[in-house]
């Protein structure tokens, strides 16, 4: 039997903000794409809060820029908010940095 897939969680608060949560991994960046995108190209998304992120991998990375990706693809503005040191580190590795938007 394979082991549950980590939790992975994405919520709207209002006023264009989301909070995710929870493990960014090849497992659960499918469901978070399909959840997070429409609140994304309808505005619903601007600010995304990544605060409670407990684990990342590069498919955490790739989630965040095809964010971006659907966020300008609608005429978006979409920012990060508390970006987790690991993602930090996987976007200067692989040069990809400038590409995430950081809130203050």
């Amino acid at each position: 039997m394979k082991p549950a897939a980590p939790a992975a969680a994405w919520t709207l608060q209002g006023e264009g903000r989301a909070v995710v949560g929870g493990v960014l991994d090849f497992d659960t960046v499918g469901p978070l794409l399909a959840t997070g995108s429409p609140a994304i190209v309808e505005g619903r998304a601007t600010v995304i809060d990544l605060a409670g992120v407990s684990a990342a991998d590069s498919a955490g990375l790739a989630l965040l820029i095809e964010w971006l990706s659907v966020a300008r693809g609608a005429g978006r503005d979409l920012r990060y908010e508390n970006l987790p040191q690991q993602l930090q580190q996987l976007a200067r590795l692989s040069e990809v940095e400038e590409l995430l938007p950081a809130g203050e």
